[in-house]
C-alpha cells in the first residue's frame, strides 16, 4: 500500500491530507459531503468562523451516523428475534430424527 497526497477542498480552502491509493475514493466522497454541510451551515446561520462551523458540521455528521448505527442495530434485533422465531416454528414442524 503506497501513501498518496489528496488535496481536499472545504470552503474553498485546500488541505493536503495523507492516504492509500484505495481509500481515495472514499476521503474524496467525505470530503465533498464535509464541504457541502458546511456550505449549508455557512448559508444558514450567521457563523462565520471556519473553525466553528467545522465544528457544527461534525456535530451534525456524528450525530445521523449514530442515528443511523441506532438503526440498524434494531433492525438487527428484529431481524434475529423473527429469525429465532421462524427457527423454532420449523424445528416444531419438522419430526424428531
Amino acid at each position: 500500500m503506497s501513501i498518496v497526497p489528496v488535496t481536499v477542498r472545504l470552503l474553498d480552502r485546500e488541505f493536503l491530507v495523507s492516504c492509500t491509493e484505495e481509500e481515495r475514493t472514499g476521503l474524496a466522497a467525505a470530503a465533498n459531503l464535509l464541504d457541502l454541510k458546511m456550505r449549508e451551515l455557512r448559508g444558514a446561520t450567521r457563523t462565520v468562523g471556519f473553525d466553528r462551523i467545522a465544528v457544527l458540521a461534525a456535530l451534525s455528521l456524528t450525530h445521523e451516523l449514530v442515528q443511523l448505527r441506532e438503526r440498524h442495530a434494531e433492525r438487527e434485533r428484529e431481524l434475529t428475534h423473527s429469525l429465532g422465531l421462524l427457527r423454532r416454528k420449523l424445528e416444531a414442524a419438522l419430526p424428531d430424527s
